[in-house]
């Protein structure tokens, strides 16, 4: 039995699920192809981005409850964020936008814990759910505009592919998680 009944919901949940596992697909080939030495990380991203797509999927089909869901992929989110924006941010061209990129990985970081740790998170409302994937699209963006001024080689198609699996994620919990509040 599925969660959702409207078709725009299912096709939300749906587009994500795909795009998340091409782009997952994708950075496992890179991984492949550069070797375990140089790509490690990407590996380790992907274990968390596959728990995401994995919990999506329970939720989808109602194996998952809403707490269990809203805490175990805000949790895997964050740890993403961790890892890829604030422990291990790639190398910037411009280091006014790594600051800027910096400050807003920690601003979502603190988003989301804000957001899993209430009790009542039901209250949350639309637009504060709305604005972590905002705040995500941007840190996505920015790194995006970055790689234009670097000089480009064999890692920046995976690169550009790789930014934005955070953010369809995103999308598809912040769709799951409005739809909860609805209900």
């Amino acid at each position: 039995m599925l969660r959702f009944k409207k078709k725009i919901k299912i096709a939300d949940v749906g587009i994500t699920a795909i795009a998340g596992i091409l782009s997952v697909c994708m950075m496992n080939y890179a991984v492949y192809k550069f070797g375990l030495q140089e790509a490690w990380p990407e590996l380790v991203l992907n274990v968390f981005y596959v728990a995401c797509l994995t919990m999506i999927g329970l939720y989808f089909f109602n194996r998952m409850s809403p707490n269990q869901f809203n805490y175990r992929c805000s949790m895997c989110v964050g740890m993403t964020i961790l890892l890829r924006d604030i422990l291990f941010p790639p190398p910037m061209a411009i280091y006014s936008l790594h600051v800027i990129c910096l400050f807003l990985s920690v601003m979502l970081l603190l988003m989301l814990t804000f957001f899993y740790a209430r009790k009542q998170w039901k209250s949350y409302t639309k637009r504060d759910l709305w604005m972590i994937f905002l705040v995500d699209v941007v840190i996505a963006a920015l790194y995006n505009y970055d790689i234009y001024f670097e000089s480009t080689d064999e890692y920046t198609d995976y690169l550009l592919i790789e930014m934005w699996i955070r953010p369809t994620i995103t999308y598809g919990l912040v769709a799951c998680f409005v739809t909860e509040i609805k209900d």
